[in-house]
């Protein structure tokens, strides 16, 4: 039986580099000239480190910038609340969403349901498989799958005629 994916994955790597050039914009730039402003990614969590609350902000749109230049969907960064550090400064911690979790996993499959095609889903871990009898009915539920609207990119893989 035909059957992909439904993963969501982000490229760490390109993360990273996004990561790098934004802290070589900070040392240059003139706005954060003699500031403690500092961004470093353990894993998947990038901390952030400003003086206050604008330089945050200048920092998360420099960062965004970077990850859309790089070709990573924005929507997999997950901002926590900033909080006050010593020095007087604010710090953030930003996750990178990997995977697919439960909640969005039921939610792909009430969505497939509910739709009425010809095709099954099942949650294996952080990913999703569909299953159907005819490659059309695939392509109609990866229609469906990317018209929702969901907290992180969703892409496929995996497709088996």
């Amino acid at each position: 039986m035909p059957s992909f994916d439904v993963i969501s994955e982000t490229d760490l790597q390109e993360v990273d580099n996004a990561v790098n050039q934004v802290r070589k914009e900070i040392s240059t730039r003139y706005d954060f000239k003699g500031s403690k402003a500092s961004i470093e990614r353990n894993g998947a969590v990038i901390t952030v480190l400003a003086d206050d609350q604008y330089k945050l902000g200048a920092i998360h749109e420099l960062l965004k910038a970077r990850i859309v230049r790089r070709g990573v969907d924005p929507r997999c960064l997950d901002f926590a609340e900033p909080e006050r550090a010593s020095g007087d400064t604010l710090r953030q911690s930003i996750a990178v969403k990997q995977g697919i979790d439960k909640e969005l996993a039921k939610q792909i499959g009430r969505e497939i349901k509910d739709s009425k095609l010809k095709v099954q889903s099942a949650i294996q871990g952080e990913q999703v498989r569909i299953t159907g009898k005819s490659r059309d009915d695939l392509q109609s539920a990866m229609a469906l799958i990317r018209g929702l609207k969901a907290d992180r990119p969703l892409s496929f893989s995996n497709f088996r005629d």
